[in-house]
């Protein structure tokens, strides 16, 4: 029987030895403004951390302070979200986070052979970050994209039906800092610009740039060209059975 072999090799906690900081008094209003949208303060914590992250590149000791005493946690709670989800990063990420899917439809249809190419051409593993501080490499699990498999993400922006030539194209493009835009999306800026618009504040770039293709419409193409809706529902009938319910 072979061991269980995991993609997530670093699962440790936040690197409290690094106590470097670019958190301002500017950052700690912000998340006190982010904290002003939510009836609880503590319901803010998530998009806290993504400006963490959108000022010190990762989840920082500082970081994890300042929310917690703003949004009145401890310091244990906050540690423990920033080291539940993967999307919270425990160590430094390079200007571009670049995931490759190779859950399930992208590992049959070559998200393995994408990942090797990528790791083989940057000379980086899982969750590392090359050199010159461009690109930081991670396997993600399911993009929830299967109709486009293999996916990868670029700052959260979806790339479709990757290979290995395209997928060392594109990084090899963002290494360079030429225009990339998502064939789904708005064009590349970089991870830290993605995280402060996850914190709440738009870039104005929502719009720009299609927002589905054609694999995701085909259903309802097929729909309107036979015709076809969803039925109409009876609100008197279903308050009805509510009542004989009770």
């Amino acid at each position: 029987m072979s061991a269980f072999q995991s993609h997530f090799e670093v699962s440790g906690g936040v690197d409290m030895t690094d106590t470097s900081t670019n958190i301002t008094a500017e950052t700690v209003e912000e998340i006190r403004e982010i904290a002003a949208r939510y009836p609880q303060a503590r319901s803010a914590l998530l998009p806290a951390l993504h400006l963490v992250q959108s000022v010190d590149g990762r989840i920082s000791p500082a970081g994890i302070e300042v929310c917690a005493d703003i949004l009145e946690l401890s310091t244990a709670e906050v540690s423990g979200v920033a080291t539940f989800y993967t999307m919270y990063k425990r160590k430094p990420v390079g200007k571009h986070l670049v995931g490759v899917c190779t859950t399930a439809l992208c590992a049959i249809m070559g998200g393995d052979h994408v990942l090797a190419a990528l790791q083989e051409h940057l000379g980086i593993g899982n969750d590392e970050t090359t050199a010159d501080g461009q690109i930081t490499l991670e396997h993600i699990e399911c993009n929830a994209a299967c109709d486009y498999a293999p996916v990868m993400m670029v700052n959260w922006e979806f790339f479709d039906y990757m290979t290995p030539h395209s997928a060392i194209e594109l990084v090899d493009a963002l290494v360079a800092d030429n225009p990339v835009a998502s064939p789904r999306g708005a064009e590349i800026t970089s991870w830290r610009a993605a995280e402060r618009v996850l914190a709440g504040f738009p870039d104005g770039r929502a719009d720009e740039g299609p927002t589905a293709g054609d694999a995701s419409l085909l259903g309802l193409r097929i729909a309107r060209e036979h015709g076809w809706s969803a039925p109409v529902p009876n609100v008197a009938a279903d308050n009805q059975t509510e009542e004989a319910a009770q």
